[in-house]
């Protein structure tokens, strides 16, 4: 299951989310490319710039905390990074400001390398990626926005299918899997950092609290239903008959509207509620 877009347009132009993208991309066309052909230079590189717990916990290489989620490991790695946080960055950017939402990043990747540095203090292993920090984004976005909608891609075994969930199921499945995948994982081996991606998203659901008092807390879930407190997105499929590739075209819909039948995301719902409904709650608005 691979997210690829949500329906949750931002109101400001979110050029420190685009900025961090594009500084992750440069830092690693700086180095990778010309050192991912011998292993031991790689290795040297990722000594001096990636977090060794081990390190960081006897007083050595404190700026590898900050260098660390900058850097990555492969192109699937960082491709996979840059696609979460152009989802889910814009948005948090949005409702935090330009700089409140670069502390907010980069004070998620430091709580996620805590996360791993508590996991396995004795580790000599470097660990390198910006999952930390863009898991504690994801954190935040599904406290303010839980039933935002998000379009998965789903492949079984050749057929690929796009499906629209809400907000709440994705990330709470996502966070589960890193959960599950830490406990029956030996950190001492290496690997996925999962502790660091459970930590980054604890820290960016506590640190965006503030945020979410600010408009009301519980008050702010039941005026937007968790949803944006905006007009969503949807995503129309246009037939050409002079081309037989369909075209997805953007089409913004107010949040009491009803979605187009030819909605690429639209799943039927049925019923209707006439009691306050949780944010998490699924029916028509």
């Amino acid at each position: 299951m691979f997210p690829f877009r949500d329906h949750n347009p931002s109101d400001r132009t979110p050029y420190v989310t685009w900025a961090l993208i594009a500084a992750n991309v440069v830092i690693f066309l700086s180095y990778f490319p010309s050192l991912s052909g011998s292993e031991a230079m790689l290795g040297a590189f990722f000594d001096q710039w990636a977090l060794v717990p081990r390190e960081v916990l006897s007083g050595f290489d404190q700026h590898t905390v900050l260098t660390s989620m900058f850097l990555h490991g492969g192109w699937m790695h960082l491709l996979g990074n840059m696609l979460f946080l152009y989802i889910f960055g814009d948005n948090l950017e949005d409702l935090l400001g330009h700089l409140g939402f670069l502390a907010f990043y980069l004070a998620s990747g430091v709580a996620a390398a805590g996360g791993q540095i508590l996991a396995d203090p004795t580790s000599s292993i470097p660990m390198v990626g910006a999952s930390g920090a863009i898991a504690g984004v994801m954190g935040g976005y599904l406290l303010l926005f839980p039933r935002a909608r998000i379009d998965v891609l789903v492949i079984i075994v050749v057929i690929l299918k796009v499906f629209t969930i809400p907000a709440w199921l994705m990330l709470g499945i996502w966070f589960g899997l890193q959960l599950v995948n830490g406990l029956a994982m030996d950190v001492a081996g290496g690997g996925v950092a999962y502790w660091a991606h459970a930590g980054g998203f604890i820290a960016g659901l506590v640190l965006v609290l503030p945020a979410w008092l600010k408009r009301g807390g519980p008050e702010w879930w039941s005026r937007t239903h968790g949803k944006p407190p905006h007009e969503e997105v949807n995503y129309v499929l246009d037939r050409d008959r002079r081309s037989p590739i369909p075209r997805v075209r953007r089409v913004s819909t107010p949040r009491d509207a009803k979605a187009p039948l030819s909605d690429l995301g639209r799943i039927p719902r049925s019923g209707t509620r006439r009691t306050p409904r949780s944010p998490w709650s699924g029916g028509r608005d």
